[in-house]
């Protein structure tokens, strides 16, 4: 920045960490706002938690309102991001854990809730009154909150999984055990859409 010359592109998180270190250390904000920039390019973009780590630390908020979102690809209790966790500010990681937290539960809570089959396990056809378990939607309802966890986002719930896991399918094909009834228990099209809507309004930034 001093001498004129051409700045190279960071491409590594090493590199940032290190410039943000030396520019703290000798109290240089230039180089800082322009490293703020370079943040938000490839090939730095595609990894949000390195990306929220360099945003939280100099504040820079909305920089890590992006990262956060971007995180929710990321099953983050996986062992290989507990590096990258650990460098965080308590605060940081707290906001980060509540967000994933949030979304997770939030799922739980919407699906245990009217317009979604609720209360006991037992009940009874709404055609022909015969006594009905539903035990294919309660399976299905923890499949979706374990891939919620492992992934908050949600687009491989949505996308995919409602359609092709095996918890799905078993559960647009349950049927009334009534042979003289063998009326369809749940609504694919309409759970789908209520189960995407639901998604849709969670949390998605710290």
């Amino acid at each position: 920045m001093i001498c004129g010359l051409p700045i190279n592109p960071l491409t590594s998180y090493d590199e940032v960490d290190a410039l943000l270190f030396a520019a703290e250390k000798y109290e240089m904000p230039g180089p800082v706002s322009l490293v703020r920039v370079l943040l938000m390019t490839p090939p730095l973009l595609d990894q949000p938690l390195r990306l929220y780590a360099a945003a939280t630390r100099c504040g820079w908020e909305e920089e890590a309102k992006r990262a956060s979102a971007q995180s929710l690809a990321l099953n983050i209790y996986a062992p290989e991001h507990q590096p990258t966790l650990r460098k965080l500010r308590t605060g940081a990681v707290l906001d980060l854990i509540n967000l994933h937290r949030d979304r997770r539960e939030g799922i739980r809570t919407r699906l245990n809730e009217q317009p979604f089959v609720t209360g006991s396990t037992v009940a009874s056809c709404p055609r022909c009154r015969w006594k009905i378990d539903h035990h294919a939607w309660r399976e299905l309802k923890y499949k979706v909150m374990m891939e919620m966890d492992a992934r908050p986002l949600g687009d491989t719930v949505v996308d995919v999984g409602l359609t092709e896991w095996p918890e799905a399918i078993a559960c647009w094909d349950a049927k009334c055990p009534n042979t003289e009834c063998t009326c369809v228990l749940y609504d694919k099209v309409e759970t789908l859409r209520l189960i995407r809507d639901c998604i849709d309004s969670l949390p998605k930034t710290t």
